[in-house]
């Protein structure tokens, strides 16, 4: 079987099974420390947390979009710094605004 180069670019880009395509956001990730567990614009704000994210490109932690202040989105859309985890050490989940799904 011979695929041209449209069709072998679409295949590089898929995961297994035909799961999602690979995010490419991941590959281009450095390692980075993430600031201190909490939310300093919900801080300011007076405001609690619902759950703490890290942005993957610089560190920062801010809260989720299902807390009041969503300041992890609010930071995404500043920075376009596309991937942010979980901050719970033992959480796999990652998201990625661009695509908008988990990675």
């Amino acid at each position: 079987m011979t695929l041209d180069a449209q069709e072998a670019h679409a295949a590089r880009r898929t995961g297994l099974n035909g799961q999602a395509p690979r995010c490419d956001h991941l590959d281009q990730l450095p390692a980075v420390e993430h600031g201190r567990a909490e939310c300093e614009e919900c801080l300011t704000l007076g405001q609690t947390w619902t759950r703490l994210l890290v942005c993957l490109t610089c560190g920062r932690v801010a809260c989720s979009d299902d807390s009041r202040g969503g300041h992890a989105r609010d930071h995404y859309e500043e920075t376009d710094h596309p991937v942010v985890a979980a901050l719970d050490r033992r959480s796999t989940w990652r998201w990625c605004y661009v695509h908008r799904r988990t990675v």
